[in-house]
């Protein structure tokens, strides 16, 4: 099954560890099996099970909650996170919250509207990264949905110090059922 087609959400945590957050997921700690991104799918449509993966401080759950206000309610606590979406509408969003507010949040097809305490904290990072989807009429240099994702994936990778691909998406991290 095509990821795209049915959208995609995550969340990344620094300032938690497991135990913090399997109350707030509802996670079943001793359910915790060896589990690769390409896996979780199924797995999450058969029984609800969530793909953690633990890199350096922070931590991602797939697929999470990655909206403004649950960003607001896990970072309450001196931590930070980022969340990360795409629907099925073609509407995507990015946002990064730290202590209980929202530090900078935009669509990565639209970044020229954001919002936030400071909306451009992220820019010193953005440097050759392509966010904007061109109009219709521009084909030189057209910059589609997938690739501005996938800038707001590397955009993560430079802030969080890690690189998306290799230590998050490719690696094997963990599926954790939910709490019956």
């Amino acid at each position: 099954m095509d990821l795209w087609a049915l959208g995609f959400s995550a969340i990344w945590i620094k300032g938690a560890d497991l135990d913090a957050l399997a109350p707030i997921y509802q996670l079943d700690l001793s359910t915790r099996t060896p589990c690769h991104l390409s896996e979780i799918l199924d797995q999450n449509i058969d029984d609800g099970s969530l793909w953690l993966a633990e890199v350096g401080d922070w931590i991602s759950i797939v697929p999470a909650t990655a909206d403004r206000e649950h960003l607001l309610s896990i970072t309450a606590d001196g931590r930070e996170a980022f969340g990360l979406s795409t629907d099925i509408s073609n509407r995507d969003y990015l946002h990064y919250a730290r202590d209980g507010r929202l530090v900078t949040s935009f669509s990565p097809s639209q970044p020229e509207s954001r919002f936030g305490d400071d909306p451009h904290a992220l820019d010193h990072l953005m440097d050759g990264l392509r966010f904007q989807i061109s109009a219709d009429d521009v084909y030189d240099d057209r910059v589609d949905r997938e690739e501005s994702v996938s800038s707001a994936l590397a955009l993560i990778g430079r802030f969080t110090g890690t690189d998306i691909a290799t230590d998050w998406f490719e690696a094997q991290h963990s599926c954790i059922r939910p709490t019956s």
